[in-house]
């Protein structure tokens, strides 16, 4: 049986769209079944509608900087879709410890460096700014230290 993965976008969906055409695959042992963006117009949006793939928009900006309000929603809606993954791609908000704790070892990010180098916002500014020939992406789970997580998967691409 396919894990039931959500993933969560705040721009265009660049990954978000690669996971949903490798999902399409009959051997990818997890189905995409709903995007959720915290942001109305996120382009990645479109996309998933265009993939048939269930939106979901819980706007961030109605909950200020009550990050607990807004992760009660997200979580309602995660549980009325049972969800199983979590997947960021490009999502651009923290979440609480509690909130990752309740999904520990069940929500991954995709980060735009080759991690530990590099966390945080803006990986490809710093990556240029330090001169590096080599970056890439890092795949891992989600933990309450930011991009911090066990490392999945890496990918290198020279600058």
């Amino acid at each position: 049986m396919k894990r039931r993965v959500a993933i969560l976008i705040s721009g265009r969906g660049s990954n978000m769209a690669a996971l949903i055409r490798a999902a399409a695959a009959a051997d990818f042992p997890a189905e995409v079944v709903l995007v959720i963006s915290n942001r109305a117009d996120a382009g990645g949006l479109e996309k998933a509608s265009a993939s048939h793939v269930p939106t979901l928009t819980i706007d961030s900006k109605g909950f200020g900087n009550d990050r607990a309000a807004f992760e009660a929603v997200l979580q309602s809606a995660l549980q009325q879709h049972r969800i199983e993954l979590i997947c960021l791609a490009g999502f651009m908000r923290l979440f609480t410890p509690t909130f990752v704790e309740r999904w520990y070892g069940r929500m991954i990010n995709i980060h735009p460096s080759l991690l530990p180098s590099f966390a945080g916002i803006e990986p490809h500014l710093q990556a240029l700014r330090a001169g590096v020939k080599i970056s890439g992406a890092t795949v891992h789970f989600v933990i309450p230290e930011t991009d911090a997580g066990p490392i999945l998967m890496q990918g290198a691409i020279a600058v």
